[in-house]
């Protein structure tokens, strides 16, 4: 059973949102919160699986509210999607950068909201190719000139081919295809990518990728 928590402001969007999860056998609905402290509070009290957390809220917003609960030593299990009213939100790059495992736009169709949750509560990112692209796009011009990638150097070239293509956006599936590698495999080079960066999820290394220069705008390939 997936146990999600609905941190969102406004009444009206987390009742919706309930009827949609709640028709699902493997989804539960376990707290709700009104502004992100409380949603800090009740991550820390009931530890969910999956936070759909909004990212403008009173009190505390959704940023911040990611960045303590992906803080908290105790919560690493805890996913969190941040929703939004527009998917290129100023602050979407932010809340990825703060640990959020994606995001989902407020208006999405319940199938995709649905289907999002659950591939965040297995482990993934939730973010669309197309979606990868326009963020790297977007932001990276707040990079002006990329750090040392020292951390990069434990890779090796074929895992460092791998996060090229996990950073663009790429299934584990997509990854196998272009590589000519079996699905498993591929999913057993993130997860080496992923111990060896010390990074939470493909959504930490889609950020971790461009800003040490692995990956730039127009490089798609």
């Amino acid at each position: 059973m997936i146990r999600v928590m609905l941190a969102d402001d406004q009444t009206l969007v987390r009742a919706g949102f309930r009827s949609i999860l709640e028709g699902e056998d493997d989804i539960e609905i376990v707290a709700e919160a009104g502004n992100g402290e409380q949603a800090v509070a009740r991550a820390a009290e009931l530890r969910p699986d999956v936070v759909l957390m909004d990212i403008r809220m009173p009190v505390l917003d959704g940023l911040e509210a990611t960045r303590r609960i992906i803080a908290d030593p105790r919560l690493g299990s805890v996913r969190v999607v941040i929703l939004t009213t527009f998917d290129l939100d100023d602050y979407v790059y932010g809340a990825i950068k703060a640990g959020a495992s994606g995001f989902l736009v407020k208006d999405t169709e319940p199938p995709e909201l649905i289907h999002g949750v659950r591939v965040v509560a297995r482990g993934d990112a939730l973010l669309a190719p197309t979606v990868t692209r326009r963020l790297i796009s977007e932001f990276a011009s707040r990079i002006t000139a990329p750090p040392p990638a020292v951390e990069l150097n434990a890779l090796t070239d074929r895992e460092r081919e791998v996060l090229e293509l996990v950073a663009a956006g790429l299934s584990n599936e997509e990854i196998a295809g272009r590589l000519v590698l079996s699905p498993a495999t591929a999913k057993t080079h993130v997860s080496r990518i992923l111990a060896k960066l010390g990074a939470r999820d493909r959504a930490q290394l889609v950020v971790l990728a461009y800003e040490t220069g692995v990956i730039r705008p127009g490089w798609l390939g």
